[in-house]
């Protein structure tokens, strides 16, 4: 039964600590839409998504209005676009790209992704054409978000791809200057990737999913806070309990909202993601968590340990609330979304260096950070190289969403307002990194892999 003292607690946190539900996002299968020339494809994936997607949105809209709820964004994810390209082109990728587009501002939804492509163990011929595409897909659509996987456990980190994707980033940044680089900020590289993530920009709908699905992301770094709030000067048992706890009455929300969205739409559920994505609104931030457990500032010493608290008893209270809790689950850090880093960065507290240490123990990686204009595609690469280590090594899910601020220095900032925040602009290491990433081949995967 639930009682009054529940329902208020539950209003409290909806009102004032900025709970919400982050996405709905409903996956749908393109496996079917490879035609014989690229116009058919593209018409087939647009006529595909825009009969599956099209009450997604008024879905999402009456439930608001039942549960009084927010759904901050309804979105789509789709097969890896790279699956079901024949002998394409570049050119020919970025028609298909245009078409995700077109079916995504017909349907009224916020993002679309899976503009994407699987390289962690080897290129096929179509996916370097691609990943030739990516910079120009992303620079002639605004709601189109793109995501490539360059390593696993299994396989071991592609570095061929690695240094590909440094120069594509380079190349997106560049082609999007006049938009503050905003390419970069709808494009992610990954390690494991996961198949039913329902955030951007690294959302795509994986080939062991069925024909379509609902996914909810739901986040709450203000409500958990809150919850601290009331445990000040207890032991770090206490902390984990309340965190726990916490992060079960947002999981059922979830997945109260992502059984409802199912039923109307006549699609199975598929998880819930409780990740606690931040916002650049004051007191909608991990910072401000990890604060609150008594570190200054955010990228001190302790940093890590508080982080790695966080993200266990997050997943702890989501799988004890659902049995369908997955996607990436946990904590997210990323930089310019987050009030409490970016006031960290400017700072001084919270260096690139530190975010990479604490990338270990969260739900991704080095997340919408902005570095100097003027770093080189190598030491780009670099980066992305030494967080596919993390999780290669580690078995998880790393990630990174870096954006070269092209005609910006370290110190100022890129303002992209909305959920994107704005990024101040960090510098990188002046030393360079080019031969090791110009040896290419692979990095072979770890002995942890042979687990057969």
């Amino acid at each position: 039964m639930i009682n009054t003292n529940e329902i208020l607690q539950t209003i409290k946190m909806l009102r004032e600590e900025h709970l919400d539900i982050r996405t709905v996002t409903m996956g749908i299968s393109l496996l079917d839409c490879a035609r014989g020339n690229v116009k058919d494809t593209a018409e087939a994936v647009y006529d595909k998504i825009t009969r599956y997607a099209k009450d997604l949105v008024s879905s999402g809209e009456a439930i608001e209005a039942k549960y009084g709820i927010p759904i901050i964004n309804k979105r789509i994810s789709v097969t890896p676009v790279s699956l079901i390209g024949g002998k394409y082109s570049s050119d020919d990728y970025v028609l298909l790209a245009q078409a995700l587009q077109r079916a995504a501002e017909t349907v009224g939804v916020n993002f679309i992704g899976g503009y994407s492509a699987l390289v962690d163990k080897g290129y096929t011929k179509n996916d370097v054409e691609f990943i030739k595409s990516i910079p120009a897909a992303l620079a002639n659509t605004n709601l189109v978000c793109s995501s490539v996987n360059v390593a696993s456990t299994k396989a071991g980190i592609n570095m061929d791809a690695v240094a590909d994707i440094g120069r594509m980033i380079v190349s997106t940044a560049q082609l999007t200057q006049k938009d503050s680089c905003i390419g970069c900020a709808k494009f992610v590289v990954f390690a494991n990737a996961v198949e039913d993530n329902p955030f951007m920009a690294g959302a795509f709908h994986g080939t062991g999913e069925g024909e379509c699905v609902i996914n909810v992301g739901v986040s709450g770094p203000g409500v958990v806070k809150s919850a601290l709030e009331q445990v000040k000067g207890e032991p770090f048992d206490v902390v984990a309990e309340t965190i726990k706890k916490t992060a079960f009455k947002i999981t059922r929300m979830g997945q109260l909202v992502g059984k409802e969205a199912s039923e109307m739409l006549g699609v199975p559920f598929g998880i819930v993601d409780l990740s606690l994505a931040p916002t650049p609104l004051v007191g909608d931030s991990v910072a401000y968590i990890l604060e609150e457990m008594g570190i200054e500032k955010c990228g001190t010493h302790g940093t890590t340990a508080a982080l790695a608290l966080l993200n266990d008893a997050v997943k702890k209270g989501g799988v004890m609330a659902s049995g369908h809790v997955g996607g990436l689950s946990g904590a997210f850090i990323p930089v310019s979304e987050d009030a409490g880093m970016i006031a960290a960065v400017e700072l001084g507290a919270l260096s690139l260096d530190k975010l990479e240490a604490m990338t270990c123990v969260c739900s991704v990686g080095l997340d919408m950070i902005a570095v100097d204009g003027n770093a080189s595609a190598e030491t780009i690469s670099a980066i992305i190289a030494d967080e596919m280590a993390i999780g290669v090594i580690n078995n998880k899910t790393t990630a990174v969403r870096i954006i070269p601020a092209v005609g910006y220095k370290p110190g100022e900032r890129l303002d992209y307002g909305g959920l994107l925040g704005s990024a101040p602009i960090m510098p990188v290491s002046e030393f360079s990194s080019a031969d090791f990433i110009g040896r290419g081949g692979r990095i072979p995967a770890p002995i942890s892999s042979l687990k057969n």
